[in-house]
Parts: structure tokens; C-alpha cells; sequence
């Protein structure tokens, strides 16, 4: 929407709210001018251009006045007389002289900290809200951290007026953001929140390998956070997000803007989840449409709960009843995503057949052999018979044992975190290549005498370790189990152990022979209530040697171009494979598919 031409606030109303103090405005326009090495006019905040309108952290307008309590970084226009920087203060009705002037002067330094170290008007376009606001937090910290390098007694302005530290039980965005302003300004300060700590660690890390003045290093260290928060879960309401550091301005002079159409407002206040679907698919990608959610839809059908004991590697015991395994049936989508199932021409295989294995069967005896381990007593008596009619008799006396069908169970268990949605380079997610794979499984299977069960997992928490039964051992593969496998989502995190230990034991109970478990996963374990990292790697690797006491065979296909450093250690150095990028998923999974049904 364009902006209007006329001012925001008018000139009439602006004396009502603010108090021009003139020679206070020029003292913080010669000492921002001083800190920046370049003109800075300092101005109250009193008439919002149509430029101000435009900016802010996401782009919306200006606030109101009764909410003003934001600095304005404007640089200078191209082209127009005055080559200064303007920095526009809000007036801070409400707020004691003293504790004003302190303000004011930390805003001023701030800017100043902007204008000497961060560029400008970098584009917006790549990051989301939440994401906007880690770099921006990031970079505030690194400017300031440049500027107290050159004039270090400017601490105590900002440390005076630094965000205050939230409750403990407080895991709102904000509080996330209070907590790393302070950590990252207070020297010597420490933090039980584990995201905190390791915020810390990595702006510390990267100071000392890159210094301060690489831009593009603390950019990568940003979404680094940014992704964790929301493999977290925290919420953020873009609409109404403010940094919780008020003497940091709005950090519009960080960023670029695109030009919206007249509904950009709107999509942006969408729900971030809705939004990220809608751009993430382009129109090449061949996904179906979404189907209408209802709320009948959009329920799962819960069918059993499950408890199961956890390896703690740093104790060394198992946890008892530890995870809870909830089996789900996926939310019903219909039968309209069937034609989803059909593979892009970028991923075409040939059409899988499961191998039909055969084994030594001593019930299937195989008579009149040259050879064997027992003798063919009818043979033995017709070869009687033919020398007494002065026959020539037939040598072949003896009987051995045949082959027969090799009954085997497979079970594929996919997993489906939230990070199987991500977009590849040719317009697919992992998610849609793991069930154009597990429905060619399924496929294969009807004339197969393999049993082939189809299961996924996620989780959230141990609480809550979703278990997705969407084809079972015995069942015909049919289009509404192909609607099933269609009806599945990536979410939450991967807690691989209690997963492993419930498929487990499902193969257990499966009729003698082959029992063979196909994990197909994208990353190492992980979840949001375990931050050590070789936990649930750990866990997962007990449950794995586990299975194989049981006798039953794990292997893993991991779609991760760094997986060795953990599968390895999980499954073994025979039970894995890995393919280095999505598109390979389909080939490789069927293959491994039909080398397990072959026993090899």
C-alpha cells in the first residue's frame, strides 16, 4: 500500500508530546557526529516521512506516539543538499529528566556504532520475522562491540540501560532476545538457558577465528540460532515484536525492504507457518494442492501409548519407562494426494521388484538327486525292480533337501521432523521423495512374499514420541493406504531411540524368519529437551545393539552429506548407506529395500 502524502503526526499535535529541547539536541548531534566521524543531525521525533513509514525491524509503519520509543537511523539522501545522517529520538514523555538524558546518550551511541560499522540497506527478502530479529540483535552486538573497542568508556551508557533479566520460567521470544542482549554486552556474564550459552559461545568463537569486522560470519552464526529457536518452538508475533533493549533503534537503516503490493501487509500477519508453505513450493515443484483442513481433518487418530527405557550415557544406566510412543494415524487428507505418489521426471527409477528369496528347507525334499544326504527308498526299490527284469536302472538314489520361499518381515520407518520439509534445489522436499520411495516399496510388495510394514516418527519431547502406523505387516496395499502415506507431515524433532526400540519390538511378534528394520532418517537424533548431543546419539546407537540381540537387522539410509560422523556410529560400519543430497533418496532407498528382502 503507498504511503499517504501527508505526515503521520501533525505539526499542530506535535507540541502536545514533545518537548523541543534545543541545546540538548545539539549536544547529541555533536557528540553523535563525533562518534560516527561524520555529520549527524539529530532531530526529535515529530513528523514520520513517508520513509520512516516504511521501515522498522519488518517493514511496517512507524509507531504511534503513545508507543514511541524507538531511535531512527536515516541516512543521507542521494542527491539532496545536506549529505548529513539524520537521527530522529523519541521524546520519552513519561521518563525523568535524568534517566532521559542517559537514554538519549546511549541511543546516540548506538547509532553512531550503526553508521561507523554495519551496512546499510542490506536486502530483507531471504529472512523471516524470527530471523530478522536474531540478525539484528547479532549485529547490534557486534557494532557496539566495535565501538567500545575504539572508546571504551562508553560501557557504562549501555550497560546502564541494557534489557532486564527475564523471570527463569519465561521462554517467550522476547525473553530469548533480552537474554542474549545481555549476555553478549555484560563481560563475564553466564547462563543456564542452554540456546543462551551456546548464542555465547558461538559470537565468542567467531570473534576469535573471524574478528569483529566480518559481517558474513556472524550473518552464518544468526541463522544458526535462528533455526534452533525454531526447532525450539519459541513463538514470535511479528506484528507486534519490539526489541526489548529500548535505547537500540528500530534497526531500519539495516535493512531493504521489498515494494509490496496492496495485500502485503496481510500475508505478512499470516500465521509463519501457512506463509512458509505458500513460498516454499514454486510452481514447478508437481505437489498437489493443499486439500481444504477442516477440523475433522485436521484431527489424528490416536491408537496406543507405549512406554520405553532411555540409555544415559553419562550415568551409564538405563532410564525405566522413560518415552512415551503414541501410535497415530495420520490426519485424513482423502483420497485427492494419490496423484502425488507419482515421481517427477527429475527422479524417475525404474519400476522396483523385491527379489522372492529362497533358503534350505528340510520339509521340501527334492528326490531322485545324483547326489545327497539320504538315500530315495523308492528309488532304492524300482532299481531292485529293474535288475530283476534285466532293466538298466536308474542311478540317481538319493533325496536331499530343496529350497523353499524365505519368509521375512521388513519394516521401513521413516522419519518425519520438521526438517523434511525443506525445499531441494529441484523443488522437492524430503518429505515428498521419502513417500514416493515407501510407496514404491509398497508397490513392489504385492507380488513379493516379503511382509513390508510402512511406519513413520517424530517427536516432542519424551512425552511425546509420535509413532505414524501408515501400512501394517499382512495388510494389502491398497489406494487408501497410499492415501495414508500421502497424509503424513514433517514436524517436531527426531528422538530415534524409543522409535527403534517400538519398531523393535512390533518385528518381534513377526512369524519366524528375516525380520529387517530400514530407518530412513536426515539428520542426527535431536530433540528439544535434550541439549547434550551425544545423548540421544547414544540412546540410539543402545537401541540398535539391542535389535540385533533380538535378531533383528537394522540398516539406515541417512540423507546427509556429513551423516558419517554419527551413523557409523549408530548402525555400524555394514548397516548403513548415504546419500549426499535428496534426489538420490528414491534410487537408493529401493535398492536397499531389495537387498534386505534378498537377505544380503
Amino acid at each position: 500500500m503507498a504511503p499517504p502524502s501527508a505526515p503521520l503526526y501533525s505539526e499542530r499535535s506535535a507540541p502536545t508530546w514533545i518537548d523541543d529541547d534545543t541545546p540538548a539536541f545539539e549536544r547529541l548531534a555533536r557528540l553523535a557526529s563525533c562518534l560516527a566521524l561524520t555529520q549527524v543531525q539529530v532531530h526529535p521525533l515529530q513528523v514520520v516521512s513517508p520513509r520512516q513509514q516504511a521501515g522498522g525491524l519488518l517493514g511496517g509503519a512507524a509507531a504511534p506516539p503513545a508507543s514511541a520509543q524507538r531511535a531512527i537511523v536515516l541516512p543521507a539522501d542521494e542527491g539532496a543538499s545536506s549529505s548529513a545522517v539524520r537521527l530522529v529520538l523519541p521524546p520519552l514523555h513519561g521518563v525523568p529528566d535524568a534517566e532521559r538524558s542517559h537514554r538519549h546518550t546511549a541511543m546516540v551511541a548506538h547509532a553512531a556504532a550503526h553508521l561507523l560499522h554495519s551496512p546499510a540497506r542490506q536486502p530483507s527478502q531471504a529472512l523471516k520475522p524470527m530471523g530478522l530479529a536474531v540478525v539484528s540483535a547479532i549485529e547490534d552486538a557486534r557494532a557496539e562491540r566495535l565501538l567500545l573497542r575504539d572508546y571504551p568508556g562508553i560501557r557504562p551508557w549501555f550497560q546502564t540501560q541494557i534489557a532486564p533479566e527475564p523471570e527463569a520460567d519465561n521462554l517467550g521470544f522476547v525473553a530469548f532476545m533480552a537474554r542474549l542482549d545481555r549476555i553478549l554486552l555484560l563481560a563475564g556474564s553466564h547462563s543456564a538457558n542452554h540456546w543462551v550459552s551456546k548464542a555465547q559461545q558461538l559470537f565468542e568463537d567467531t570473534v576469535q577465528r573471524h574478528g569483529l569486522e566480518d559481517y558474513a560470519a556472524f550473518r552464518a552464526i544468526s541463522s544458526i540460532l535462528a533455526n534452533d529457536l525454531g526447532q525450539m518452538r519459541v513463538r514470535m508475533d511479528p506484528q507486534h515484536y519490539a526489541g526489548p533493549t529500548l535505547y537500540r533503534d528500530d534497526n531500519s537503516y539495516l535493512w531493504e525492504h521489498p515494494e509490496s503490493e496492496d495485500n502485503q501487509d496481510e500475508a505478512l500477519h499470516l500465521p509463519q507457518t501457512a506463509a512458509q508453505l505458500r513460498a516454499a513450493r514454486p510452481r514447478d515443484a508437481q505437489q498437489p494442492p493443499e486439500p481444504a483442513q477442516t477440523p475433522q481433518a485436521a484431527e489424528e487418530f490416536e491408537i496406543a501409548r507405549f512406554h520405553y527405557p532411555e540409555w544415559d550415557c553419562q550415568r551409564e544406566h538405563m532410564k525405566p519407562d522413560w518415552c512415551q510412543v503414541i501410535e497415530k494415524l495420520p490426519a485424513w487428507q482423502g483420497l485427492s494426494e494419490i496423484s502425488g505418489s507419482r515421481l517427477s521426471s527429475t527422479s524417475r527409477v525404474d519400476r522396483l521388484a523385491l527379489p522372492h528369496p529362497r533358503v534350505l528347507d528340510r520339509h521340501h525334499r527334492l528326490r531322485r538327486q545324483w547326489e545327497g544326504d539320504a538315500l530315495d527308498l523308492n528309488a532304492a526299490i524300482e532299481v531292485q525292480v529293474d535288475m530283476r527284469m534285466q532293466l538298466r536302472p536308474d542311478p540317481r538314489l538319493f533325496m536331499r533337501s530343496g529350497k523353499g520361499p524365505r519368509p521375512g518381515s521388513m519394516l521401513v520407518l521413516l522419519d518425519i521432523s520438521e526438517s523434511v520439509n525443506d525445499i531441494g534445489p529441484q523443488g522437492q522436499s524430503l518429505l515428498a521423495l521419502e513417500k514416493q520411495a515407501a510407496l514404491l516399496l509398497a508397490q513392489a510388495s504385492l507380488g513379493s512374499a516379503q511382509r513390508l510394514a510402512i511406519h513413520a516418527f517424530s517427536s516432542n519431547t519424551r512425552a511425546e514420541v509420535n509413532y505414524y502406523r501408515l501400512l501394517d505387516f499382512g495388510q494389502v496395499h491398497s489406494s487408501a493406504t497410499a492415501a495414508m502415506i500421502q497424509a503424513v507431515r514433517g514436524r517436531y524433532s527426531t528422538r530415534m531411540g524409543a522409535a527403534l526400540r517400538h519398531a523393535s519390538s512390533l518385528l518381534r511378534n513377526e512369524p519366524e524368519g528375516q525380520r529387517s528394520l530400514l530407518v530412513v532418517t536426515d539428520g542426527a537424533p535431536h530433540d528439544i529437551d535434550v541439549h547434550d548431543k551425544r545423548y540421544l546419539i547414544e540412546d540410539a546407537r543402545h537401541a540398535v545393539q539391542e535389535a540385533k540381540r533380538a535378531g533383528v537387522r537394522i540398516c539406515c539410509l541417512a540423507v546427509d552429506a556429513q551423516a558419517d560422523a554419527y551413523v557409523r556410529h549408530i548402525f555400524g560400519w555394514r548397516g548403513y548407506d548415504i546419500a549426499d543430497d535428496a534426489p538420490q533418496l528414491v534410487p537408493r532407498l529401493t535398492r536397499m529395500g531389495a537387498r534386505l528382502a534378498a537377505g544380503r
